[in-house]
């Protein structure tokens, strides 16, 4: 299936999928001030309420979603604009680098670096070190996973005071997981969507995509190894109504491990990362849809966090699917859970 993209030309699919997601220029804003910088290299639009405050403010790093593949700072105007003045912070949305033309890690170090750039320089936004949160959607909130524990351990810099995950994927170890049996051809984000990206953004190509999808791209070993994380046991029953596939063993392919191995990796699947790190994790926020693939990872990794002594706040759309906040007040259209998600947010933040 990746060679056929790739003959019918993949590339001019992405192309015209970025043109289609770009966002239209908006006007200024009587609110807040707004200006494009550059932290460490990284593009970055910096949001500023424009009244003053009688101390420093919450700062928010804010990474898009989009597959690692589209996505940009306009995309996601009107999303910051509205955290920025609902909550009342400082917010920097991000500009990394896209796959397939920048592969992992190029997307993840962007972030990072932007972050440890923000966190060295809060002053000149007039921001509380006490008080800095990642937050980002879909990929973005994956991207705002792996910042958040490499940072857990570092003594150098402030410390984050929360991470907001909007419908992160966490892991490519099983794309079989109860969500993505009951969504597997719900919009926005269909099964084999979901491991198309993740292999974009890993090898640059999809290539192997139906194996990964089986799930022979991983050696027993080391499936039994991440079961006790990756497991449809530890998600409640209560969302196994909808069905359950029940796993159909299949034969492991080296070959194809030798090309997704990294998949293994934290920065790159949250979901993975030892309990030593998970536990130094700050407070935080999941929001999970119902009809969502993506469900399951956002589950999966609430329960290794509280297991961890984390504080969790999780808000579930019972009504909601992937990406529905990114369409808050798109092209005139607007969905009321995907608002009441944004809000959700909002409110978490001011409790910060």
């Amino acid at each position: 299936q990746g060679r056929i993209l790739e003959k019918t030309g993949l590339c001019s699919q992405i192309t015209f999928g970025r043109y289609v997601r770009q966002g239209r220029k908006l006007g200024q804003d009587p609110k807040l001030f707004i200006q494009d910088l550059q932290f460490n290299e990284v593009p970055v639009r910096v949001y500023q309420p424009k009244a003053t405050s009688d101390g420093r403010r919450r700062g928010i790093l804010f990474f898009h979603g989009g597959g690692w593949v589209f996505g940009s700072l306009d995309t996601y105007e009107k999303v910051c604009r509205y955290l920025s003045r609902e909550s009342d912070s400082v917010v920097v949305s991000v500009q990394y680098r896209l796959a397939p033309e920048h592969k992992y890690p190029a997307a993840y170090e962007d972030c990072l670096n932007a972050t440890r750039h923000f966190l060295q320089h809060l002053e000149l936004y007039g921001v509380d070190p006490a008080r800095v949160t990642v937050c980002g959607d879909s990929a973005g909130g994956n991207l705002a996973a792996a910042v958040s524990q490499t940072l857990a351990g570092s003594s150098d810099l402030p410390k984050l005071r929360a991470q907001i995950l909007i419908y992160p994927g966490l892991q490519a170890l099983d794309f079989n997981l109860p969500s993505y049996h009951q969504n597997r051809g719900v919009p926005l984000l269909f099964r084999e969507r979901a491991a198309f990206f993740a292999l974009l953004y890993l090898n640059g190509d999809a290539l192997h995509m139906q194996e990964v999808l089986e799930g022979s791209h991983i050696p027993p070993d080391m499936r039994l190894k991440y079961r006790k994380w990756v497991s449809p046991d530890n998600i409640p029953e209560k969302f196994k109504v909808r069905g359950v596939r029940p796993l159909r063993s299949t034969d492991f392919i080296a070959e194809v491990y030798e090309t997704v191995k990294r998949f293994c990796e934290p920065n790159l699947c949250p979901l993975l990362a030892e309990d030593s790190v998970v536990h130094q994790l700050p407070e935080s926020f999941i929001l999970t849809c119902e009809y969502d693939v993506l469900r399951d990872d956002g589950l999966l990794y609430k329960k290794r966090l509280e297991d961890n002594g984390v504080r969790v706040t999780w808000y579930h759309l019972e009504d909601g699917f992937h990406g529905i906040i990114s369409l808050y007040d798109y092209c005139g259209f607007s969905f009321p859970s995907g608002k009441r998600g944004l809000d959700s947010v909002v409110n978490f933040l001011k409790s910060l």
